[in-house]
């Protein structure tokens, strides 16, 4: 069992990349090599410090890791999340993600909020131990469609003030998976903090198949024993009521009044610039329209697309958010 507890997302990272490669062992589902440690339990004890940031190793992209969160908690499986990740599309059936997170917190089978229904029970019942979110669903992810979520559930405590939150994974590509997994829990979990007026706990990640794929070892090797701690995320918060049309707002690259949602919402129009073509601009909006963590991480982005712009192309998808 590995067990990790840091303050920052970095730190967690990077020991749990550490961890994976002294401990694991070699497997190879469907023929692809993973180093994997079966059981991973990873603590982050300040979940707004989420956003993984290690250049030069590891840079994930902040316009998918934004885009994928908002995908998600707008209940939506619409196709415009390609754009910010082109890799998904091998994993799509008739140009829709069959496993996609949205619909199942949103509209479970089409009639439950399962978001709306863990706040109701934690207002009416504090101290409650259902406030469960389902992910998989054996009916539909038994019928062979290509995306089957990694994730199983969700589940939160509110305990002595603080709302502490679990999540259950089958499996978790660590290099790739995990930076985005928990930059889009530890923002439900703040936003629904928010609604029940108490402070954000700790954030529990708790993975069956922890993995990382024979092409990312290396690189998880090159992660310096001593990784810089992240930084704080500026606060997110945004009544009950009002959530679904700002998130519709920040989705759509309109301006809103607060610092978070702000500097998310010029990531997405940013980086839909910079898919159409027009680098100067896409760099002008980021750096300019709302200074932060995540623009700032965007522009390293952008200077790791041009850098390997003439590289030769995977032949599936763009990337990691290309």
């Amino acid at each position: 069992m590995l067990i990790v507890t840091a303050g920052s997302i970095n730190e967690l990272f990077g020991a749990a990349c550490a961890g994976v490669v002294a401990e694991g062992s070699r497997v190879a589902p469907r023929g692809m090599t993973t180093v994997e440690v079966l059981g991973a339990h990873l603590c982050l004890t300040d979940p707004r410090r989420r956003l993984v940031d290690l250049p030069p190793v590891r840079v994930p992209n902040p316009a998918f890791a934004v885009a994928e969160a908002l995908w998600i908690l707008s209940g939506s499986d619409e196709p415009w999340i390609f754009q910010y990740n082109e890799r998904l599309l091998q994993y799509a059936d008739n140009g829709r993600l069959q496993g996609a997170y949205g619909p199942r917190l949103r509209r479970w089978r089409g009639t439950v909020d399962q978001l709306a229904a863990v706040r109701g029970l934690l207002i009416e019942d504090p101290d409650s131990r259902r406030a469960t979110v389902q992910l998989f669903d054996p009916a539909h992810d038994f019928s062979g469609y290509k995306d089957v979520p990694c994730t199983l559930g969700y589940r939160f405590y509110l305990r002595e003030g603080r709302l502490h939150m679990h999540t259950t994974m089958r499996s978790q590509d660590l290099w790739l998976g995990f930076c985005y997994d928990a930059f889009t829990a530890t923002l439900l979990q703040e936003l629904l903090a928010g609604w029940l007026g108490v402070q954000i706990g700790e954030y529990h990640h708790h993975v069956d198949s922890l993995h990382l794929y024979g092409r990312n070892v290396e690189a998880a090797m090159r992660l310096s024993a001593d990784v810089p701690a992240s930084e704080a995320m500026p606060p997110v918060a945004v009544s009950w009521d009002d959530v679904d049309a700002l998130l519709s707002r920040v989705i759509g690259g309109e301006s809103v009044p607060s610092r978070g949602w702000e500097e998310m919402s010029a990531v997405m129009r940013s980086y839909r610039t910079w898919k159409a073509g027009d680098r100067v601009k896409a760099r002008r909006v980021a750096g300019d329209a709302a200074p932060g963590l995540l623009t700032a991480a965007l522009c390293r982005w952008y200077d790791r697309l041009a850098s390997h712009a003439a590289e030769p192309q995977p032949l599936l998808g763009g990337g990691e958010g290309r």
